[in-house]
């Protein structure tokens, strides 16, 4: 990436009583470079500004340019905020993994939904998992100086001809060779496994855990922990792809598997390292491991013990919960039916405060084709299927994972206020445990979106 097609860094945001707002930032400035270097992305932003004295370009509104000095503590925040993460642009997919949700979405919906990241930097900020197959020796270099650890990478198998038969790339049977490369520089990776019955399952997967373990060994473990994921499908993608549901009984086959390897890695080395989506759990009809099973959550993204740590947390939110409510409501609250029995403990306690009715709407995804769906992935069209010409009381309670980010889209498109105005009903959007807990101890048809 060559320092011309580096974007100046487009401002939105200053927070107060920062030093850039002591300055005079604005929203829609844009910085150009810092002690004359052109910042690629949020990591050189950070680097470069953890310094005492910084000399900044800046681009104003109008396009005019101005240096600026700044003297400060080195750690000290200067309060900007940016359009994106990335100044030099996404850094693109070069797979063509069959599994690939964004290849399992229809055409003609908006862009943003189709761009395939394989970023390293957004593994390092936000978590996003990446393959490592479209790295250049420059990128490899440069995690190395910045030590740019843990990664995430979607490993899916280490023998080489699955893995490429998964990516369909011939890069990716390097993947044991790129793991020796962050074990001998002392750096981190978690991976995970996406599951594709009669590909990467059965002997394959005993295979993978194994290797994967083989890098858990020293002080600084160059794999922390691998999450086991099952592929999820949609009515949507191309009808040559191979792959086929997980269903019930493959889920109970792949759990027990995992479970004997798992009691292997607590001998070997006192953590489960190797952890199995909550999904598994919910196809197989099988209860969630204990809370303890999941140590210090290290897969949390990847919908490692999520569930029993909402369980957890609701537990000791809902001590806030009245004892009662006035006036008597009515609220439906819609979540994916995958989430349906794990999430009774929930409902039955909401229904303890007086004056209080929730219902649960658990659906799933006839958009997307899918049997048993996770919350997030329902669209707006699922719900108005599902619940026009109802009685929805005084109200929908929407989880805010539906939308797209401080946006009120759903991932086909459809608005809430669309949906409210169609269902004739009032829908707040509740955002995580907080929210529902707010939402039923004080809903206010003023803060919902309005039919």
């Amino acid at each position: 990436m060559s320092e011309s097609s580096i974007r100046p860094a487009l401002i939105t945001a200053v927070s107060p009583d920062s030093i850039a707002a002591e300055i005079g930032f604005e929203a829609g400035d844009r910085l150009v470079s810092i002690n004359g270097q052109p910042p690629r992305d949020l990591i050189d932003y950070q680097f470069l500004c953890a310094d005492e004295v910084l000399d900044l370009e800046v681009l104003d509104t109008k396009g005019k340019t101005h240096q600026v000095e700044i003297e400060k503590d080195y750690d000290e925040d200067l309060g900007l905020e940016f359009e994106t993460a990335l100044f030099d642009g996404l850094m693109q997919c070069t797979n063509r993994c069959p599994f690939c949700f964004i290849d399992q979405q229809p055409p003609g919906m908006r862009e943003t939904l189709y761009d395939k990241d394989d970023d390293y930097r957004l593994s390092f900020l936000y978590g996003s998992y990446l393959t490592l197959t479209n790295l250049t020796s420059r990128e490899w270099q440069r995690i190395e100086q910045m030590r740019l650890s843990p990664l995430f990478v979607s490993v899916h198998a280490t023998e080489p001809e699955v893995r490429n038969r998964l990516l369909k790339n011939p890069r990716a049977g390097q993947i044991l060779q790129q793991l020796q490369w962050f074990q001998e520089r002392q750096l981190q990776i978690h991976a995970q496994v996406v599951l594709c019955p009669n590909i990467n399952d059965g002997d394959h997967l005993t295979r993978t855990l194994l290797d994967l373990a083989a890098f858990h060994r020293q002080d600084i473990p160059a794999v922390a922990s691998v999450a086991i994921v099952p592929v999820g499908l949609t009515r949507f993608r191309p009808h040559e792809d191979e792959l086929i549901p997980v269903t019930r009984e493959k889920a109970q086959e792949v759990i027990a598997q995992v479970q004997g390897l798992q009691q292997q890695f607590q001998q070997q080395f006192g953590s489960t390292f190797a952890w199995l989506a909550d999904e598994w759990f919910l196809i197989a009809g099988q209860a969630l491991p204990p809370e303890s099973h999941y140590e210090d959550y290290p897969q949390i993204g990847n919908g490692v013990g999520s569930i029993r740590q909402f369980l957890k947390q609701f537990k000791s939110a809902s001590k806030r919960l009245p004892k009662r409510v006035v006036p008597d409501r009515t609220l439906i609250w819609i979540v994916g039916n995958a989430v349906e029995q794990a999430f009774q403990p929930i409902l039955q306690r909401l229904n303890q405060v007086q004056g209080l009715t929730v219902r649960m709407v658990a659906l799933n995804s006839h958009y997307w084709g899918q049997t048993i769906t996770v919350t997030g992935l329902l669209t707006g069209q699922d719900i108005l299927q599902a619940l026009q010409g109802q009685d929805l009381g005084d109200g929908i309670l929407l989880p805010s994972l539906m939308l797209k980010h401080d946006d009120t889209r759903f991932l086909d498109d459809m608005r809430v206020e669309e949906l409210a105005d169609r269902l004739n009903t009032n829908i707040q959007i509740v955002q995580g445990l907080e929210g529902l807990i707010e939402a039923c101890q004080n809903y206010v048809l003023e803060t919902a979106i309005a039919h």
